[in-house]
Order: C-alpha cells, then structure tokens, then sequence
C-alpha cells in the first residue's frame, strides 16, 4: 500500500487554477522531489497532503491518501490526529514556524504531548532526544534556548526533530535549505538522508533547486502551471530530460563543473575589459557593540573594485558579506580602515518586499531618486518610464503596487531604482537568493546586459557560489569577517587554496545524481574523522 496517493487533485483559489489534475504515488521509505517554478502549484500540493487548505477557501478536489487516511474526506480530529503522527511538515522559514517567547525544547515537548499521554517531563526528555538526533550540540542545554538564539541552520534543524518527535512515517519538507548558504544547505541534506536511512520514513521533498533534488531523492515530479509535466527516476530526469520545460529549468541552473570536466572558457569576463579602480579599500573594519559583547563583523579586509568588473563576494552567513557591502555602499561607517570611492554607488537588496514601500506604487518608488534630484513631474515619469521599459516592465505598471508583482518582477523594479540615479557601481547584496532558477538566470542576465550597456561595475554578493561563478570576474572569499581567498573566478574555483574555499566548493550541490552520492559520502567521512 502506498505512503501517499494522490489521484486527480485540483485547487484552486477563487478563479485562481493552481494545481490541475495531479496525481502521484510515493511508496514507504521513498523520496519523492517535487520541482518547478514559484507559482507551478508545488507548495499548494504539499499542504493538501495534510489538510492545510481547509477552512482558508481554498476549494480543493481530487482524492489524497496519506498512511491510509482519506484527506479531503476525514474529519478535523482525525486530520489533528495525522499531522504530526504520522505525517509532519517542515516549512520554509523557521522563524515564523517557532514561537519566539517559549524555547525550542518546550515547544517539541508541547507538540509532543498533543499525540502522546505522557508527562511534561518525558516530552521535555523527548525533546532533547530529538534534538540531539539531528544533530544540535549540547542537546539539553539548548532545549532552554529560544528561537533567536539559534542560527539559521539550527533553527531549520529544530523544526526537523519536532517533526521528528512523534516518528511520522511521512516527512514533508518545503523548501527547507532556501535561505541557507552552501554549507549549511548540505549538512541539512545529509541529514534528511540520514534520518530516511535510519527511520525509514518517507520523504516529499518541495524545492525549486534542482540540485537540491539531486542531492536528496529517488524520483523527481516536475511541475509547471498547476500540472505534472514529467516523472521518473531522478537520474533519468536529470540526465536525459524528455520535456522542453525541464530542459529549460535544467539549463537555467548554474553549474560548477567538476575539476576534470571541460572549463568555460570566456573570451573576455561578463563586464569586458576593467578601467581604472572605483572603489578601493584599506584595513576595514567594523564593531558591533561594545566591551566583551564587541564583535568585528569585517576584520581588516582590503580589496578594490575597477570600472567595468564585477567582483563576487562569496562566504556562509555570518561571514561578514553583507557588512562589507554596507559599508561600501555608504550604509555603515567602518570602525577603521580607510574607504576611497571614485564612484556613485547604489544597492539592490536580498528582499524587495522590506526594501519597497507597500503604500506607494512601484513607479513613484523607483521615481525618489529623481525628485530627490529636483526633475519636474513630468521629466521624472519620463525617466521611470524609460527604466522600467529598459528592465523587462510594462511602462503601464508605473501605479501598481508591489504586492502586484511576483518575486522576480519586484526584484527588477529593485535594480530600477538603483539605476535611476545613474551610478557607476551597483552592490547586489544576495539580489537572487529568494529566486527560482529560471527568474534567477533572467535577472542575472538582466545586470549582465546593463554592465556592457552601461559600463557599470558590480559587488555581487551571494552564498550561492555556482551564481557567482557565473556572473563575476574576480571573486574574494569570506571566513569571520576576513578575505580568506581572492583572484580570477576560474583560477580560484579550479584551484582554491585554502581548506575553506575547498569546503565551500564540496558543499554545492551537484545535478548528478551519481556525484551527490560520491559527494555526500565524501562529507560523512570526513565528519567522522
């Protein structure tokens, strides 16, 4: 008897289509990867896995079975009853999944104590059990810690053991390595593959990174507008794709060829031949707080960036990146160091939605440089209207509002507005982290079209290295705060040097199937040495 079947499942939300007649099969102990675009209804067929649309509106048919419960069908006691003992979801962002005034150890134990009748003491004891079981150091001692005192990863990991708390048969994870950089992606993939391997729970694992997939799964469901476009195997998929829309999502997916494969050699870097320096650097540094809370988030980095370059800033979070943009960027003052900037400078950010207005349209946003500027109304709309044109938008949308706009579209009106006051270095700081592959390879290709258009030099910073790879002439790799490593992009991807920069590289995931299992084999060992 299958895990899960699903036979003909429609949704929709309003007159909205977003899932259109899906079926699909996951046997006990498989791993299914659910993979499309944002908006190909991936997500919405997760949640219908375990009821979730219910009561939002949502009007949802077709027949879904998990462990033998109807879905549609059972009652809201016996849906309480399924999810979390028998199915359990892991969601994208942990931070909005964990209640930020009662620790992580409390609320395993809470949700624990909901399927099983046991005392507050054997949930807590449960709970630090879990949380050792994925891998959390010091298990007891951080069950007391709340949400924000974990990193990212380690959030990610404690939404893992309260799913885990109860032994569900099924796991669903969607999304769960999207805002996290290389390393930490990968240790979270390893142990879902772990945790399959010694539980011999199933997995459905929701991802719009093919790579992702790669790592993690048996079989691949590819999804585009609401429907299954292809299913098979996932060495089959990867390697021999039958349908154009996979194609299409594999070759948007940035690669890092192995060291033996043949390199990609460009006649000349993506912005052309560098100019003279823009911005240069000496000895930055910069402090958060004080006294024995004093941390260097940048620690005596030097670097220089030339007219026409782009230079990638890679590292994991925490690595200091995102500081050093700011201070490039003018944002922060630097603690010490010395900053020389030739240049206009602007920035586009992770997240277009905090970084746009909601209150006002997206042409009056991207307008505020200009008005800044003294330009009358009718020059300004002129201008806004030429921007948008000229970043892939309907001129016509100038009185939209953001929430209007999918992703990658607010993204563009992001790299508009950074245009509008005609600077000569733009920092993208993780400007496609939030993306799926193919609007991630579109605006890519967008700033690479501006750069030669335009003469611009970028900063492009990312914990993604396969997209820096791909955009960036020079690349400069950051560990605690420092430059660890720094030259050509091919020459330090080929040969890296230092032991950090090599960790990195091992850590991308591979879209060969057969590589991903050679790689992660090669992480365990290491882990074990």
């Amino acid at each position: 008897m299958s895990l899960v079947s699903v036979s003909g499942l429609s949704i929709s939300f309003g007159d909205v289509r977003a899932v259109e007649n899906l079926s699909f099969d996951l046997e006990p102990g498989g791993a299914l990867g659910v993979v499309g675009e944002s908006g190909s209804g991936k997500s919405a067929s997760a949640y219908a896995l375990l009821g979730l649309h219910r009561g939002t509106g949502a009007r949802v048919t077709g027949r879904v079975e998990v462990a033998g419960v109807d879905v549609n069908a059972a009652d809201d006691a016996r849906l309480r009853a399924l999810r979390g003992a028998e199915a359990a979801m892991v969601f994208q962002d942990p931070l909005s999944s964990l209640d930020p005034y009662y620790a992580v150890g409390d609320q395993i134990a809470q949700v624990y104590r909901v399927h099983h009748r046991v005392s507050r003491r054997a949930a807590r004891a449960r709970a630090v059990e879990v949380l050792d079981r994925v891998r959390i150091p010091d298990a007891a001692r951080r069950a007391r810690s709340r949400p924000h005192e974990f990193s990212g990863g380690m959030r990610q990991r404690a939404l893992i053991a309260m799913a885990l708390a109860c032994e569900p048969r099924l796991l669903i994870a969607d999304e769960p390595t999207t805002a996290l950089d290389v390393t930490v992606q990968a240790q979270i993939l390893d142990l879902l593959h772990q945790l399959r391997q010694e539980t011999g729970m199933g997995l459905l694992l929701v991802t719009h990174d093919v790579g992702v997939a790669a790592e993690s799964v048996d079989d691949v469901l590819v999804m585009q507008h609401g429907r299954a476009v292809e299913r098979g195997p996932v060495r089959e998929v990867l390697k021999a794709p039958r349908e154009p829309y996979t194609r299409a999502l594999l070759s948007a997916v940035p690669r890092i060829p192995d060291g033996d494969a043949p390199r990609d050699e460009r006649q000349e870097p993506p912005g052309g031949t560098t100019g003279e320096p823009l911005v240069e650097a000496t000895g930055l540094r910069h402090v958060f707080g004080r006294g024995r809370a004093a941390h260097a988030a940048v620690d005596g980095v030097s670097l220089t960036v030339h007219r026409g370059e782009t230079l990638g800033i890679v590292g994991e979070s925490g690595s200091g990146k995102t500081t050093l943009g700011r201070i490039l960027v003018g944002l922060l003052a630097p603690t010490s160091g010395d900053l020389t900037r030739r240049a206009a400078v602007q920035m586009v950010f992770q997240d277009p939605v905090s970084s746009l207005n909601p209150r006002r349209s997206i042409g009056e946003s991207v307008a505020d440089p200009l008005r800044a500027a003294g330009q009358s109304d009718e020059a300004v709309r002129a201008r806004v209207t030429g921007l948008l044109r000229r970043v892939g938008l309907d001129p016509g949308h100038y009185d939209r509002y953001p929430h209007e706009f999918s992703g990658g579209q607010r993204q563009r009106v992001g790299i508009a507005r950074a245009l509008a006051a005609e600077p000569d270095l733009i920092v993208c700081d993780e400007a496609v982290s939030a993306l799926d592959v193919t609007t991630q390879a579109q605006v890519t290709s967008l700033l690479a079209e501006l750069q030669q258009e335009l003469g611009l030099s970028l900063v492009f910073i990312a914990h993604d290295l396969a997209v820096v790879r791909q955009v960036s002439d020079r690349v400069a790799v950051m560990h605690r705060g420092r430059i660890v490593e720094e030259g050509p992009v091919e020459e330090v991807y080929a040969h890296p040097r230092e032991a950090y920069t090599k960790a990195l590289l091992a850590a991308v995931p591979a879209l060969d199937p057969d590589r991903a299992v050679a790689r992660r084999t090669a992480r365990a060992e290491l882990e074990a040495v």
